[in-house]
């Protein structure tokens, strides 16, 4: 599973990488996370508020950080 953050690394970036690795970790997902903080990189995707959250390139959320049971929720969903 690939998942990226979307933002320019502000408070809330680091708030949702922060979650997103916790729940991986805590379903012990096989998984990778990178940073995308690239501007034109971000509106490829049609982000156009940060963060965002993508899974396997597919945007999830984006414009807010989503609380930690949504986050293990779209990873569940993501790796059926």
């Amino acid at each position: 599973m690939i998942i990226k953050i979307l933002g320019p690394g502000c408070t809330n970036c680091k708030t949702l990488t922060k979650v997103t690795t916790a729940a991986v970790a805590e379903l012990g997902l096989d998984a990778t996370i990178e940073k995308v903080e690239d501007y034109a990189a971000i509106v490829g995707y049609g982000v156009m508020s940060t963060p965002a959250l993508v899974i396997n390139e597919k945007v999830v959320v984006s414009g807010r950080v989503p609380t930690p049971p949504e986050v293990r929720r779209f990873l569940t969903a993501a790796a059926k």
